[in-house]
This record gives structure tokens, C-alpha cells and sequence, in this order.
């Protein structure tokens, strides 16, 4: 099987894992931090203070036999608001924007052509994602790993991932295993 893989920054990286997750055709799913090369790898600390270059990302390996990228591309900005400049909901800072970390020119090629597809008609505000080729990926501290599947009774997973994982699921039959 030939899989391929994207870096997604859409805001909190535990939402974004949880939507992925449970798609069809994905491999595995992997919070982190995307952002420029270095020696040593961020620390969930560093970043979250906003002042480091990292995004709070998503690494997503996927099979395009069974998951085409438009389809990722949907869910993607379906799931967050493109709309907000480094914000999602009451998630504030650099680490939380809406950033599409492409592994491949066709990936790059494809991104770019929905976004300006989606300012041609599906939105009142412009999409401020950006689309960039991924230097590096470093995976988060083990407890991200699985944040909402692990904690489902926590406040944030109860007010904010919750609900978007329900609406994914509503908004994305066709796409759930």
C-alpha cells in the first residue's frame, strides 16, 4: 500500500487528531509541532507560549486509494474556522494557525487551487490558511497522543472537541470507518 502523508496545523492538535482519526483510509494520525529544522525538538512548553515558530500540527498518513486528498482538504477546513487569523474558538496565538504543511508539489498545487475555489464563494470572510512545504515535523510529548480518546470526560474535550467531532461525523457519513 502506497500511503502519503500531510502536516495539518487547524488549531488545538487534540481536536484535529480526533477528526482525523476517525476517517477512512487514514493510517495513523500524530500530534506535533511543524515549523523550521533545529537540533532539538520543541517542547509543548516552548510552544505554547506563541513565541516560538511552530504550529501546533497534525501529521496524518493516509492511503489516497481510499481517502483522495480533496477529501482531507474538506474535512480539514470544515472542521476549524479558516477564517480566524492564529485563533481557534478561544485558542489564541501563532501555534493555533491555519497552516497546510505540504509533503508534495501536487499537494501544494491542490491546496492552493481549493482555497482560492473557497474565496471565489464558500465564505463571507477571506481564508487566511497558509499553505507551505514542510521543513520539519516533531512529534508531541506522549500524552497528546490520544487526547480525546483518553480523557473524553475532560472539560475541553466536553466543550470543544466533542462537538466538533459529532459534527464531523454528521457533516462526513460517507467518510467515517
Amino acid at each position: 500500500m502506497e500511503t502519503e502523508e500531510v502536516v495539518l496545523g487547524g488549531g488545538c492538535f487534540w481536536c484535529t487528531e480526533a477528526v482525523f482519526q476517525m476517517l477512512r483510509g487514514i493510517v495513523s494520525v500524530e500530534p506535533g509541532y511543524a515549523g523550521p529544522a533545529r537540533t532539538t525538538p520543541p517542547t509543548y512548553e516552548e510552544v505554547s507560549t506563541g513565541t516560538t515558530p511552530y504550529v501546533e500540527s497534525t501529521k496524518i498518513q493516509y492511503n489516497p486509494d481510499e481517502l483522495a486528498f480533496e477529501e482531507i482538504l474538506r474535512v480539514f477546513f470544515a472542521s476549524h474556522d479558516p477564517t480566524t487569523l492564529n485563533q481557534q474558538g478561544a485558542d489564541v496565538g501563532p501555534q493555533y494557525a491555519s497552516v497546510i504543511f505540504c509533503t508534495t508539489p501536487r499537494q501544494e498545487e491542490k491546496s492552493r487551487h481549493y482555497i482560492e475555489a473557497l474565496n471565489k464563494g464558500g465564505y463571507v470572510k477571506p481564508i487566511v490558511t497558509r499553505v507551505e512545504a514542510l521543513e520539519a515535523f516533531y512529534p508531541a510529548e506522549g500524552y497528546h497522543k490520544n487526547y480525546y480518546a483518553k480523557n473524553k470526560s475532560a472539560g475541553y474535550c466536553q466543550l470543544v472537541i466533542a462537538p466538533k467531532v459529532e459534527k464531523m461525523e454528521e457533516k462526513f457519513k460517507n467518510l467515517i470507518k
